[in-house]
C-alpha cells in the first residue's frame, strides 16, 4: 500500500465552520467543496481543486464531552479494523469504531496511549498523486508533543514503520526526536513542556513566505503564539489559534 503510515488527510472539527473556513481560506489560501454528504456538514479544503483537509462541527456528543476545536491527523494503513484492535492493544483507546464513508474508505477515530487523537483509513480509490516538499497550501510537518517523547515513539514506530531521523538536544526541553517515513523525515516528537495542559498534535501548513503569513493570522483574528522562528534547515515556522480556539503552525521556506 503506497500510503502505509504516511498522514493522508487532516480535519479540523470546530463550533464555527463558515468562520473558520474564512479564516484558514485568508491565511492558507484553501478553498472550500462542500463534500456532499447527505445529512452532514463537511468542507473539502485545499488549494485550488485539490483537496487536502476537512472540516466539520463538532459532534453534539464530543461538545458535551468537552471537545473543543482542533485538528486531527489521518494516518493510512491497509486494514482499518485491524489496525484499531492493535492500537487498542496497545494502550490506546477507540473513540470512532471503524466505519466506512460510501465511496470514499473507511476510517475509525483514536487517541494513543498518552491520549493525542488520531485517526486511521484506508481509500476506496486510487490516492492521489504526491507532491513536491514545500508546495503551498500542503502539510510540511507533524509535530507531536507527547507526556513521554520517547514513548510515544516507540508507540507509533511499532504501529506504523516510523523511523528515527535526527535527533536534536534542546537543553532542559529534552531532545527533539526527528521521525521518517519511508527513509524521508516528515516530522518531529518531543515530551511537551510542563505549561501544556495536555498532549497534541500540531500540524504545520506550507506558506510561501512567513512574514506576510503572519500578518494575514493577526489580520483574519487569529494568534500567534509562537515565532517567528527559524528552525534547523533554515525554514522559519509559527505557532497560531485559529479564532475559535484551534492549534495549527506554519512553515515557510529560507527567506
Amino acid at each position: 500500500m503506497a500510503d502505509f503510515g504516511k498522514f493522508v488527510w487532516y480535519e479540523l472539527m470546530t463550533t464555527d465552520t463558515k468562520a473558520a473556513h474564512s479564516f484558514y481560506r485568508n491565511v492558507v489560501g484553501w478553498s472550500g467543496k462542500d463534500a456532499g454528504i447527505p445529512g452532514r456538514s463537511y468542507t473539502l479544503l485545499g488549494p485550488g481543486e485539490t483537496h487536502v483537509a476537512g472540516l466539520m462541527p463538532i459532534p453534539q456528543d464530543a461538545r458535551e464531552a468537552g471537545a473543543r476545536p482542533g485538528w486531527i491527523g489521518y494516518i493510512g494503513v491497509d486494514d482499518v479494523d485491524a489496525y484499531a484492535k492493535r492500537v487498542k492493544e496497545k494502550g490506546g483507546t477507540i473513540h470512532r469504531e471503524p466505519a466506512d464513508i460510501p465511496g470514499v474508505g473507511r476510517f475509525a477515530i483514536l487517541s494513543d496511549p498518552q491520549g493525542v487523537m488520531f485517526a486511521l483509513f484506508k481509500g476506496a480509490g486510487t490516492p492521489p498523486p504526491g507532491v513536491a516538499p514545500g508546495t503551498p497550501g500542503h502539510t510540511g510537518w507533524h509535530e507531536l508533543h507527547a507526556l513521554d517523547g520517547a514513548k510515544a515513539f516507540d508507540f507509533y514506530s511499532g504501529m506504523f514503520g516510523w523511523t528515527k531521523a535526527d535527533a536534536m538536544p534542546m537543553g532542559e526541553m529534552g531532545v527533539y526526536q526527528l521521525f521518517a517515513i519511508d527513509d524521508v523525515p516528515v516530522g518531529g516528537m518531543m515530551t511537551k513542556m510542563p505549561q501544556s495542559p495536555k498532549p497534541f498534535w500540531v500540524f504545520y501548513f506550507n506558506v510561501p513566505e512567513i512574514g506576510a503569513a503572519q500578518g494575514r493570522v493577526k489580520e483574519a483574528g487569529g494568534q500567534i503564539i509562537n515565532g517567528p522562528m527559524q528552525v534547523p534547515g533554515g525554514s522559519w515556522i509559527i505557532q497560531c489559534l485559529d479564532p475559535q480556539g484551534g492549534m495549527f503552525a506554519l512553515v515557510a521556506p529560507p527567506a
